[in-house]
């Protein structure tokens, strides 16, 4: 509206209104008597709106929750109880949780607890056969505002099939938590294993760095880069060969694009990663140097620090002595994968073919598959944890315990 005295009427605004028997009043006042009514149904809707407001406030949340879902899923997701919308996050890449009756899982026991999520040891009646599921809260994929990454980490997992990766089984959603299954590794990881013996054989060492240039060139191959490559995210499968697991830092980098993020286990970070990039994929490399230094030598080639400055710092100063006691073919490895600089560093698959260290190895997964890994069979398996559930206090029930109480919702 403009000003009280206007001979103008604000474009928009109501115009006098004329007619037999309308009182003529003079501008002043007829524009006092106009801001009258006007406030005076301006309160009136005020009121309505604020009683609406909370008579239907639970309604108006669903409305907007359900406006970012697929329609498809609508009934499926308003069958759940009425939740924060923080917590009834829907992700579409997750099926919402099938009928019990169509999926009957029970908790054998407790693999592993993350940064990030837990990993269970399952049963699925149906199948009779045992998987290992991890658990992702939804409140800490909104905390940590890693939404993306999260449907980055199943996008891979559905993209990539290799003897020497540990494939998806199937993945789902309940109210509360995402769900990822795969198979299960009784042998345990290669962290678990190392702690137990120390040092390993070179022929051992040869034969997991194959596997792992297998690995990791087929990944690189795709676009993907893992960013997290460590012997705690490597399993081991009944015949004891290597399985590259835990997706949760991957992404999609397509050759000639570079990333920036700082992520991953500090110990294995390359220093381009530790300084917020650029870097591309020959940063799975250097963890693979790392982890391979360790493999060797009973200990990792740079002390954990508390953050990624001080640790950048002391990979710089580090000048990465290698033992004599290793042969040439292993401390020439060594020295071309723990290469500061990523374009001199050894990052090509035919690079490895051709290497020293490698020399007599053959380089086809079927023909490494055939032969069990008597090295890693023949120590004692990993001892599981027993489970804890006061880890779940907010746990979906979308498991069955086989333990004779149930699980809290």
């Amino acid at each position: 509206m403009g000003a009280a005295g206007s001979s103008e009427p604000e474009q928009g605004a109501l115009a006098p209104l004329k007619g037999p028997g309308t009182n003529f009043l003079p501008d002043a006042s007829r524009a006092r008597n106009w801001k009258s009514f006007l406030s005076t149904v301006g309160g009136a809707l005020l009121g309505l709106e604020k009683a609406l407001v909370a008579q239907n406030h639970l309604k108006q949340e669903q409305v907007v929750v359900m406006e970012k879902m697929p329609q498809l899923m609508e009934k499926e997701v308003m069958e759940w109880p009425p939740l924060p919308q923080f917590i009834s996050l829907f992700l579409p890449e997750f099926p919402v949780q099938p009928l019990v009756g169509q999926r009957q899982l029970k908790i054998l026991g407790f693999v592993a607890k993350g940064s990030f999520g837990t990993v269970l040891k399952v049963l699925d009646c149906r199948q009779e056969k045992v998987f290992a599921v991890k658990v992702v809260p939804k409140v800490e994929v909104l905390r940590r505002d890693s939404l993306k990454q999260c449907k980055e980490e199943v996008s891979i997992q559905k993209q990539v099939r290799h003897p020497f990766v540990h494939c998806l089984g199937d993945s789902w959603q309940g109210q509360h938590h995402l769900f990822i299954m795969c198979t299960y590794c009784s042998t345990g990881d290669l962290y678990t294993l190392w702690k137990s013996v120390g040092r390993f054989a070179e022929a051992v060492i040869r034969l997991f760095a194959t596997e792992l240039v297998l690995v990791l060139g087929y990944l690189h191959n795709l676009g993907i880069v893992h960013r997290d490559v460590k012997m705690e995210n490597i399993l081991l499968d009944e015949r004891g060969h290597l399985k590259l697991t835990d997706f949760g830092l991957s992404r999609h980098l397509p050759w000639g694009k570079r990333a920036y993020t700082i992520c991953g286990t500090l110990q294995y970070m390359a220093p381009e990663v530790l300084s917020g990039g650029p870097y591309a994929h020959s940063a799975d490399w250097w963890s693979m140097g790392v982890l391979l230094f360790a493999l060797a030598n009973g200990k990792f080639p740079v002390a954990p620090e508390k953050d990624h400055v001080t640790m950048l710092e002391s990979v710089k100063r580090c000048s990465y002595s290698i033992p004599f006691t290793l042969s040439l073919g292993l401390r020439l490895l060594l020295s071309e994968l723990l290469c500061q600089d990523p374009l001199r560093r050894l990052r090509y698959p035919h690079h490895f073919r051709g290497h020293l260290f490698f020399r007599g190895m053959t380089f086809d997964a079927e023909m490494l598959q055939k032969q069990p890994v008597d090295f890693v069979l023949g120590l004692r398996r990993a001892k599981e944890t027993t489970l804890d559930s006061a880890v779940f206090s907010d746990f979906d029930c979308d498991l069955i315990s086989p333990l004779s109480h149930p699980w809290p919702s």
